[in-house]
């Protein structure tokens, strides 16, 4: 686990703890993007929606994945991460090999060629967005639990079952976490 002294770096896991109730963050992984002076951008990676890239796109993409609901902010923007072995142009690069964003129609070249693999995709529609020292804010207080899962994590083959997962990996307390009921009052 990253040091908590410093402030969380971009490509680390945000896991919300358990006790978290706020609808737009329960139970979520959140990949950091950006993490700064400006604010932070992340985006959520195990919240499956019933669409595909078709539903949200004109153009037609060849990409049978369901897309995830990146965050509450800005729905109506379309987000992805990749492990494209090259860098994309525009592309953020974030550690273990993972990128987020860049060259859309080169990404989508790709995809119709079938030199990318749609496991190592993500989409995402909206975002997860903190103003200035909101999120270090939020870590002091317990809010999120920091999980440095590489891109296996990003990729993972089940995002809905994301959270258990990389609080059983991280083990110990937070192992045992990963079983705290949905509803404590139903244990």
């Amino acid at each position: 686990m990253p040091d908590s002294d410093l402030p969380p770096p971009p490509g680390l896991l945000l896991t919300a703890p358990p006790m978290l109730q706020d609808p737009n963050f329960r139970r979520t992984v959140v990949l950091l993007c950006e993490h700064g002076d400006e604010g932070s951008f992340g985006l959520i990676l195990n919240r499956p929606l019933d669409l595909q890239l078709s539903d949200v796109m004109e153009e037609v993409v060849v990409y049978e994945d369901t897309i995830n609901l990146g965050g509450p902010v800005h729905r109506n923007t379309l987000h992805f991460v990749h492990r494209y072995e090259e860098p994309l142009p525009d592309a953020v690069t974030l550690p273990n090999g993972v990128q987020w964003g860049g060259d859309f129609d080169l990404l989508r070249g790709l995809m119709e060629g079938g030199d990318i693999n749609p496991d190592d995709l993500r989409f995402v529609v909206g975002y997860a967005g903190w103003s200035p020292g909101q999120l270090d804010d939020e870590i002091d207080a317990g809010g999120w639990i920091l999980f440095d899962g590489g891109a296996n994590a990003v990729f993972a083959e089940e995002p809905s079952k994301l959270w258990r997962t990389a609080l059983r990996q991280m083990g110990g307390q937070y192992a045992i976490l990963a079983n705290f009921p949905d509803d404590p009052r139903m244990n």
